[in-house]
């Protein structure tokens, strides 16, 4: 069996806020694409695509504590990975906005951040 180096932290969609606009303790970051981000995301998260984040890590809230959300969990795990290796802890939303979704949590669409 092979052994994953990295076990990544995992947190159910159920155990989170519907609307992080006001969450002063955790950050919700979205890796996903810009249309993939207008067609639903989570109200009061951040939108950094994955692969802009290491050019726009600075934006991301450090001392809060760091969640992330894709699609289905994926690419969560690939950056939660990236950062592991760099000495940060993560959470990976688990089942990403399928999972989300799924369990009738709100979302907004459109472009915002």
């Amino acid at each position: 069996m092979e052994h994953v180096s990295m076990d990544i932290e995992q947190v159910d969609v159920a155990e989170l806020p519907d609307d992080f606009t006001d969450v002063t303790d955790r950050v919700l970051l979205d890796v996903r694409e810009g249309y993939e981000w207008e067609q639903a995301h989570v109200r009061g998260a951040v939108h950094i695509p994955l692969d802009d984040v290491p050019e726009r890590f600075d934006e991301i809230d450090l001392d809060r504590e760091l969640l992330v959300i894709c699609r289905t969990s994926g690419r969560s795990f690939r950056l939660l990975q990236y950062l592991a290796m760099r000495g940060i802890d993560g959470t990976c939303v688990s089942g990403g906005m399928v999972a989300w979704e799924a369990a009738g949590k709100p979302v907004d669409t459109g472009p915002g951040q």
